[in-house]
């Protein structure tokens, strides 16, 4: 598989060159992050763009760092007009079970640095209780991952901060835009949430 050339100068876009320098467990956060290549999809703010399609690049000339490499000519598979204000944290955290000896991946309240770990669950059931009490409110849950979201829990735990994106606060885009991003992501999703179970590092 052929690389883009990755530019650390002005014109590459920095929410897509993330900093690993505050990881004391590196390695397996890096292992940790490509179980979501393609899975979760990526949000850059300076150009409103949602990436669907990429590979996570570890150039080791340029020490910790990880590249979100947008595919070259999979120009459908990036979503544009993706307002800010339609970007939300949420306190979901998804952290590697094997860290606590679990099978899959697993899902947890925020983590706050200095607490004991919080209690988790299965990745499976908690995002189909999460994806139904949405339903309930009219709402559709649709996590993506932005710069700052790879964590590490006192130094040991590496885990993903969850964002999500609010469609109906897309006010610039059609409606069939808006069902077209809605349907892209749930579609990524829906893959996670089959090999969820599976997926280690």
């Amino acid at each position: 598989m052929e690389h883009q050339e990755v530019r650390f100068g002005q014109t590459q876009n920095q929410d897509l060159v993330w900093d690993l320098d505050n990881m004391a467990r590196r390695e397996l956060a890096e292992r940790f992050m490509k179980l979501f290549e393609n899975r979760l999809c990526v949000y850059s703010e300076s150009v409103q763009q949602i990436y669907t399609n990429y590979n996570l690049h570890f150039p080791s000339e340029h020490g910790r760092k990880m590249v979100v490499l947008p595919t070259p000519y999979a120009f459908h598979d990036t979503l544009h007009g993706i307002d800010p204000a339609a970007v939300r944290k949420t306190c979901l955290c998804v952290i590697p079970g094997v860290v606590l000896g679990k099978p899959g991946l697993l899902l947890t309240n925020q983590m706050q640095e200095g607490q004991p770990t919080p209690k988790t669950m299965p990745f499976k059931p908690a995002l189909a209780q999460i994806i139904g009490n949405q339903r309930k409110q009219g709402e559709v849950f649709l996590p993506i991952l932005r710069k700052g979201d790879l964590r590490e829990f006192n130094q040991q735990l590496p885990y993903i901060n969850l964002h999500r994106l609010q469609v109906a606060q897309l006010k610039g885009l059609s409606t069939f835009q808006r069902e077209d991003i809605q349907r892209t992501i749930t579609q990524k999703l829906m893959a996670l949430y089959r090999a969820a179970d599976t997926l280690t590092c």
